[in-house]
């Protein structure tokens, strides 16, 4: 114990000797410093008024992404060190109202065991050549996992249990309930293949949980619900040529923009998995008077987003299988409101800095936010064909404020901040006529269905953000001029995911299999369905 206590001293004084450690910046792990802590990495953050119950908001928040599913033994469990939350701003000024927070616990219940999942079949005894010490007819192989608690459990050696938490008030001072007192909540594993895990879809349900008053919660390893054409992203916006019919890269032919199930592009996320936590509430839960709103009432509109922090201080003891030692204070690791915010907008000597901070600071950051990079960059690579608007980009506005069309007129514009903004009382859209390009169907005549539900007005699970957020970053919200071709018809090439999603809470995909999950490479198919 002196030792430990020795360590934790100069653990101490050399935390205050290198002042704060390090943050990390959001997204799949395009920021300096994110492949150094990607436990805490958030990959995508989601809020939507539930497609089956238009009475309540859904969030997600992925972490952990780029989760290859063969990457035994113990696969992907959450970080218990962690801390998880979803925080919600209700009352205009980017600071939190609502939030809701998640700890993990591992339990390794089979500490004898190499891997962290086994089983097959009833189970498998010793032969009756099994050599000693073991006599035949041990059990050597436990039953196939078909339950994360009880009977069919058995091979479950490394399980997570997790609580959530209902804070009310800002981060300093607020009453905390846990919601999931007196229950056991578990995290479903990730996919390991069909002899350890022979009926997965069954076993993943299991982990959708009823906490009572309306609030139903998810943790667990999922199919990464984002897709993209990354490797062209990330090549100075080199969209590949072939993803159009009209030769241009970076602009879909018309039947592409209206195909919202078949990819024209190697999706760079096909196959790969992400730790995902769910919650859906009542919206009385969220808004500022515990009310329901009509769509035209600004107190309809909440903002958003997700944050994943851990211990300011943290020490290691020399004794061998001593768990660390961990400060109860916590400093912010990520943040995420608006898919690929700070992704394509920050640049990245301030990556850093902004999932460090808090949104209601963001206006530090207007100068890019409202002059993008990535719009100039679109009009150089294509020599003034892609004309983009002047400066400053008050077209941009509304996805940093409370502003129409989201908000609705009177409504407090409230500081600069990077929010997913949800108009709760804008009813879900029923899925005959759901637009992978969500509210934009509004200003395109040529795309059939119109979708109010879709980001930037929440974010589903099934929004083309990388579409979506091209177009809206090149102008098409400036107005008439820029809301036809390139700008109406900018894109990726990738329109789909690889997995389908679910209409009903936690709405993600299953996870993949680690024995047979593939990617898609550059030249492939998109593999929208069932991959070659």
């Amino acid at each position: 114990m002196k030792k430990i206590a020795g360590c934790l001293c100069m653990g101490a004084a050399l935390m205050l000797a290198l002042g704060p450690a390090p943050s990390r910046a959001a997204s799949h792990r395009e920021a300096p410093l994110t492949a150094l802590d990607h436990k805490a990495d958030i990959a995508d953050f989601f809020a939507f008024v539930s497609y089956d119950d238009p009475t309540k908001v859904t969030f997600i928040l992925d972490v952990d992404p780029l989760l290859e599913p063969s990457n035994g033994p113990t696969y992907f469990p959450f970080d218990p060190e962690i801390l998880y939350t979803i925080r919600v701003d209700n009352d205009f000024d980017a600071a939190q109202d609502v939030a809701f927070e998640f700890r993990f616990n591992t339990e390794l219940r089979n500490p004898t065991t190499y891997t962290g999942f086994l089983g097959n079949g009833n189970g498998i005894n010793a032969p009756t050549n099994s050599p000693p010490p073991v006599t035949p007819g041990t059990q050597i192989i436990p039953p196939a996992i078909t339950a994360l608690d009880g009977s069919g459990s058995e091979g479950l050696g490394l399980r997570q249990t997790y609580s959530v938490t209902l804070l009310r008030g800002g981060e300093v001072g607020a009453t905390r309930t846990v919601l999931s007192e007196g229950q056991s909540l578990y995290a479903v594993p990730s996919n390991v293949g069909p002899r350890t895990m022979p009926n997965y879809p069954a076993l993943a349900d299991q982990g959708i949980r009823d906490l009572g008053d309306g609030v139903k919660v998810f943790a667990g390893t999922v199919d990464d619900p984002f897709w993209i054409d990354l490797g062209a992203a990330f090549d100075s916006l080199n969209f590949r040529t072939g993803s159009s019919g009209i030769g241009i890269g970076g602009v879909l032919d018309p039947n592409q923009n209206a195909n919202d199930t078949t990819n024209f592009g190697p999706d760079d996320v096909a196959g790969f998995n992400v730790n995902a936590i769910a919650i859906e509430v009542p919206v009385e839960m969220l808004t500022q008077d515990g009310e329901t709103h009509d769509a035209d009432d600004p107190l309809a509109v909440i903002g958003a987003w997700g944050t994943t922090s851990r211990p300011k201080v943290r020490v290691l003891s020399s004794t061998p299988g001593q768990p660390p030692i961990a400060s109860s204070r916590f400093v912010q690791i990520q943040r995420m409101g608006n898919p690929l915010f700070n992704e394509l907008l920050i640049g990245v000597g301030d990556k850093n800095e902004f999932s460090a901070g808090n949104p209601a600071a963001d206006a530090q950051f207007d100068a890019q936010i409202l002059d993008p990079l990535l719009a100039r960059v679109f009009n150089a690579d294509h020599t003034g064909f892609w004309a983009i608007p002047n400066v400053p980009r008050t077209d941009l506005l509304p996805l940093v404020q409370y502003l129409p069309p989201i908000a609705p007129a009177g409504t407090p514009a409230g500081p600069i901040a990077d929010l997913l903004r949800l108009n709760t009382g804008v009813p879900p859209t029923p899925a005959a006529n759901r637009s992978r390009l969500g509210w934009l169907t509004l200003l395109d005549p040529n795309l059939s269905n119109d979708d109010p539900a879709g980001w930037p007005n929440g974010r589903r699970v099934s929004d083309d953000v990388t579409d979506i957020a091209v177009r809206v970053v090149t102008g098409i919200l400036a107005g008439a001029q820029f809301q036809n071709f390139p700008h109406s018809t900018a894109g990726d090439g990738v329109n789909a995911n690889d997995v389908s999603y679910r209409e009903t809470f936690p709405y993600l995909g299953y996870a993949h299999s680690g024995v047979t999950s593939r990617h898609v490479d550059p030249g492939e198919p998109g593999c929208t369905g069932t991959c070659p």
